[in-house]
Order: C-alpha cells, then structure tokens, then sequence
C-alpha cells in the first residue's frame, strides 16, 4: 500500500510545484489526451511486440505484486524450515527409502499435506522432490548437489524476473514516444504557421506535452514499478535459496536441526523467525509425522 501513496506523492510535487510556479493546466488538460494515446498506444504495441505471449501474460498477472510484494509471507518461512526439518530427520534417522514415499507421492505425504501453501508452488515442491530422489540415487557429493541446485535457481530467476526486463523495456522506450507525440505536434504547427502567435503558442506547449509525459511517466511511474517487480522476484527467489542450503547443509553430515538454523540464517531479516520462534515450530510438529 505504500507504494500507491508514492504514487500520490509524484503527482502531487511534479503538479503542484507546476501550478506554484505559475503554471496553467489548460494546455495539458487539452493535449494530454491525444499524447498519451499516441504514447500509450505505441508503448502497449511495442512492448507486445518485443514479448512473447507468454511473457505479456505473466507480467499481466504479476503487475500486482509491485503493490502487494512477495507471495511469501514469514509464515511460509517458517513452514518451509519445518518441512526441510521433517524431510532431513526422516532421511537421517529413517534412511532413503522411508523418505521415498514421501517424495514419489508429496500429494499424499504426511508431511508435504502439513504445508498446503508450499505445495501450491510447483517449483518449490519439484525443487525440493528431485533433489532429495537425486540423493536416493547415491548424488551425495555436497558441490555437485549445490552445483545443480544453483543452476536450477539462476534459471528459474532469470525466467521468473522476466516481466521486470519487460516493464523497464518499456520504461526506457517511453521518452522516445514521447519525443514522437512531440514531433507530430511540432508537425501540425508548422501546418499551421500564418496562425496568430497566440494560437501557435499553445499549439507547440500542447506538442512539448508529449514530451513531458513520456518522460514523466518512464521515470515517474513503469521504471519504479519495473524496480519494484525485481525487488519482489529477488525476495522470492530467496525461499527457494534457503531448500539449497538446508539440503546441502544436510549432505554436509549436519543434524537436521543444524540444517535448518543454516536456512533460518539467510531468510530476510525483516520476516526472518528467531530462534526460539523456529525451536517452538519444530516442537509443535506431532511425533507420528514422517
């Protein structure tokens, strides 16, 4: 909610401070219109073009997230820990094929059905099932598991951060609209030249709107936003960072309570549970789980 009351804010200082200066709003009510269909109109085409289906539908549906920020909350945090806790003490104290059961059929999992929301993400829950099936197979070596785990992150990263390149794409382009409503404006002035100087007046402030609006809204409104979708998909990312460290710190011969207090360490500060908070969590799990 924070960010609509930036949102204010740049309204309020760039067109307030306009209309202290002295400013009058007629031209731009006028022209405004007519330049933001040609910005907007030319912005939306060309970023459908620069994008594929696929990448115009998901930023479509993760545009809400610069207002309502990462899907996972400190809770889910704290719900991941337990399950990574689960499925490491089983592994330990149980061995690799009381653990199969439950990554061959996390639907049905003791376990996996005690966090429904973690389940929902199907990277998270194939992140988690394949790297445990890899280590029943004997793929024990710490680097080597880490190695893969990494590589699975950055290509999830890169592809899940893709409408944040669009937005700023589109961010960037902006002002070069802008100077294009500008020229066509200047074009139909000059059409227009055994016009009164007053009359010619407001046709070339009406043409430099374009400009203005390009320029206002790259840097006023989509590169913010574009900024704030990175800063969400950095901070989602870092969920599924904290199944690499607990896995590998796993392989690294640690108890499963050490695993996950590696993890706990590199969860946002802000949301990160403290130890005492983890310790309650893990002591609530019933004894006939896993």
């Amino acid at each position: 909610m924070v960010q609509l009351g930036g949102v204010v804010i740049v309204f309020i200082m760039v067109f307030g401070g306009f209309m202290l200066a002295g400013g009058h709003f007629d031209v731009i009510i006028q022209a405004a219109p007519f330049e933001l269909i040609i910005i907007l109109g030319a912005g939306i085409g060309a970023f459908i073009i620069g994008n594929s289906t696929h990448s115009v539908m998901q930023t479509l549906k993760d545009f809400g997230k610069f207002i309502s920020g990462p899907k996972w909350k400190d809770s889910d945090y704290t719900d991941l820990l337990c399950l990574l806790f689960l499925l490491t003490k089983t592994m330990k104290s149980k061995g690799v094929i009381a653990l199969e059961a439950h990554i061959e059929n996390p639907e049905e999992s003791s376990i996996f059905s005690r966090y429904p929301t973690i389940m929902k993400d199907h990277f998270a829950l194939d992140f988690i099932c394949d790297t445990l099936r890899m280590m029943t197979m004997n793929f024990e070596d710490p680097h080597q598991v880490e190695d893969h785990m990494e590589r699975q992150l950055e290509k999830h990263h890169h592809e899940a951060s893709h409408p944040a390149h669009a937005v700023q794409n589109l961010a960037d382009g902006l002002p070069a609209l802008g100077i294009v409503a500008a020229v066509l404006g200047i074009i139909k002035t000059m059409g227009a030249i055994t016009e009164p100087p007053a009359v010619l007046g407001k046709m070339i402030g009406g043409a430099l709107v374009g400009t203005f609006l390009g320029v206002f809204m790259a840097y006023g409104f989509v590169a913010p936003i574009a900024a704030r979708l990175q800063q969400v998909y950095d901070e989602e990312a870092q969920f599924y960072a904290i199944i690499r460290d607990v896995l590998v710190a796993h392989l690294h011969g640690n108890a499963a309570q050490i695993s996950v207090e590696i993890g706990r360490g590199n969860v946002p500060t802000d949301i990160q549970p403290s130890f005492m908070q983890l310790e309650e969590a893990l002591n609530e799990i019933p004894p006939e789980v896993g």
